[in-house]
């Protein structure tokens, strides 16, 4: 079983949790994913940090475009791993 990840990067934690949620729903996604604030290279405001949605793909069934195009949906990308 391989470790396949996918994260999706978003520009607020209100975002994310939205995403994180919608994630079931639209992709079926049983493990809750996990929410990482990603703060911008020597930013200290919180509101320059971007958060990460980390989730887990071992069988490899989610398509990585459609991940990207979900993720545009809040203004966010799919980072390539």
């Amino acid at each position: 079983m391989s470790d396949v990840r996918h994260v999706l990067v978003l520009p607020d934690r209100d975002a994310a949790q939205e995403a994180a949620e919608a994630l079931g729903e639209r992709f079926g996604v049983v493990e809750k994913p996990q929410l990482v604030r990603d703060a911008l290279a020597g930013e200290d405001d919180a509101e320059d940090a971007q958060w990460l949605v980390v989730l887990r793909d071992e069988d490899g069934r989610l398509d990585p475009g459609a991940l990207d195009a979900f993720a545009g949906e809040w203004d966010g990308w799919r980072e390539e791993p």
